[in-house]
């Protein structure tokens, strides 16, 4: 399991190399977040399992948020107990949409005995929540919510395919963190950035261009620089091609994800 430091100074350069995970869990005092990827298409780990879908684990100084559920509930807690976090400290859950790669996991975390909060958009499908949500009480997300501090939602984004992103309040800046970005990610970094009267800085998650045709991608690729965003982090649904663009565009500001792989952030 491979964690980078993503630090000071506008965010940017790479203060650490990889190093084990196991250091992500030290020092819990420090002001800093520590995303883990639970559950992904790609890891570069032989003990952790793969899926199509997506989970990241979100954790504060005081608080833990869970990003998605991924696609198959086995697979998320077998990744978590591999990587040594206990479903019982989940304070909350954030649905980005209602597709089941990204909600079919809750039911196996709900088994467990967990119930923490649950934010998801009132425009999700009719009976799309109920049909994940268990015995959990849904909390509709607002544009701007806090969902813990330093973690805050962009509310609900497009229409056809209804979509929240999370919002990370950096030292350095917001990085919006996406499930699959189904309006557009442009849209999704954009929403972000009005929210949150500062330029996105960072973007990480699926950006859904596995079936964008090579020259969109490319200029999708352009305008995400053209914005001000200086560190990547394409998965899940971007596509090996787009992921291969992203890296060539930001070279050493690209960040792999993938099952095991712990990013830090300074928060504000």
């Amino acid at each position: 399991m491979n964690a980078v430091t993503i630090g000071s100074a506008i965010l940017l350069p790479l203060l650490g190399a990889l190093v084990h995970a196991d250091a992500a869990g030290q020092d819990a005092s420090r002001r800093e977040l520590v995303l883990t990827i639970l559950f992904d298409n790609w890891t570069e780990e032989d003990d952790l399992q793969t899926g199509w879908g997506f989970a990241a684990l979100l954790e504060t100084p005081d608080h833990t948020v869970l990003f998605d559920t991924g696609a198959d509930g086995r697979i998320l807690l077998e990744n978590m107990r591999v990587l040594g976090k206990d479903p019982s400290r989940v304070h909350a859950i954030v649905i980005s949409h209602a597709h089941g790669d990204h909600t079919s996991g809750m039911q196996a975390l709900l088994a467990s005995g967990v119930r923490p909060e649950l934010y998801v958009l009132d425009a999700f499908p009719a009976g799309t929540t109920e049909a994940f949500s268990g015995p959990l009480e849904a909390i509709d997300a607002s544009p701007g919510q806090e969902i813990v501090p330093g973690i805050r939602t962009t509310g609900v984004v497009g229409a056809s395919i209804p979509e929240q992103a999370l919002i990370l309040d950096t030292k350095d800046g917001p990085i919006v963190l996406t499930g699959c970005a189904h309006p557009g990610v442009l849209e999704m970094i954009s929403r972000a950035a009005e929210l949150s009267g500062r330029p996105v800085i960072g973007l990480m998650g699926g950006l859904h261009l596995i079936q964008t045709p090579e020259e969109e991608v490319a200029a999708i690729v352009g305008r995400i620089q053209a914005q001000g965003v200086v560190k990547v982090g394409p998965t899940h649904c971007s596509g090996a091609q787009a992921m291969a663009a992203f890296q060539e565009a930001y070279g050493g500001d690209y960040v792999p994800l993938g099952v095991g792989r712990v990013i830090r952030l300074p928060l504000s």
